[in-house]
């Protein structure tokens, strides 16, 4: 059973920035492709982007230059760096890999 925990997340200014940790407790972490997931107030679940088990990184094209994902296979954990928050940054964010997710973590951009 897969166990998926999001942490770093809360309230952030416009303009600041994030790091969002999510630690899996699994089986052959290393193989995995990692993804992250957001879903703002009344919209639809969004991809942010995703990390291949060899680094290759697919970020979404409208959050390239301010969103980064890493992972420490090691750790067992992936991470998504974000900044120059926007108040639409606003969101849960999930992480997971194929169909195990987390339960997600809130972020709010707000002054």
């Amino acid at each position: 059973q897969v166990q998926i925990v999001e942490s770093g997340g809360g309230l952030v200014q416009p303009g600041g920035s994030l790091r969002l940790s999510c630690t899996f407790s699994v089986r052959f972490f290393n193989i995995l492709t990692l993804a992250w997931v957001r879903q703002a107030p009344g919209k639809q679940r969004e991809f942010v982007g995703n990390i291949r088990s060899g680094g290759d990184i697919n970020l979404a094209e409208s959050l390239k230059g301010r969103f980064s994902i890493s992972r420490d296979n090691g750790k067992q954990t992936v991470y998504l760096q974000m900044s120059t928050l926007k108040p639409e940054d606003t969101a849960i964010y999930y992480c997971g890999s194929g169909e195990s997710w987390g339960r997600g973590i809130q972020v709010t951009v707000s002054s």
